[in-house]
């Protein structure tokens, strides 16, 4: 199994295995964590109307962000695979805008 094959399969059994037991269903935590955001961003005269969709992508881009600075850590790029897949995910199925 070359790298890419081991960092996509690994990010595939993260989100469907135990940290979807863990967390929760993907839409419902990512639309959970949108309200939250949406919430605060409210307070500072900021009207965004994230999606969960919008979260999934700004997860993925803090795991991009972390790979400029410290040390190479696999988790970040396999996080990052996995939130944009979740991102395609609640997308096609809660049918969001783009």
């Amino acid at each position: 199994m070359d790298k890419t094959e081991a960092v996509l399969t690994t990010a595939a059994s993260l989100v469907s295995g135990d940290r979807a037991k863990t967390h929760g269903p993907k839409y419902e935590i990512h639309k959970n964590i949108a309200d939250i955001w949406n919430g605060y961003l409210s307070d500072k005269l900021v009207q965004c109307g994230l999606t969960p969709k919008d979260v999934a992508i700004m997860m993925a881009l803090v795991k991009i962000a972390r790979t400029k600075t410290g040390t190479h850590n696999d988790d970040d790029y396999v996080d990052g695979a996995a939130y944009l897949a979740i991102a395609c995910e609640v997308y096609e199925l809660h049918n969001e805008k783009p």
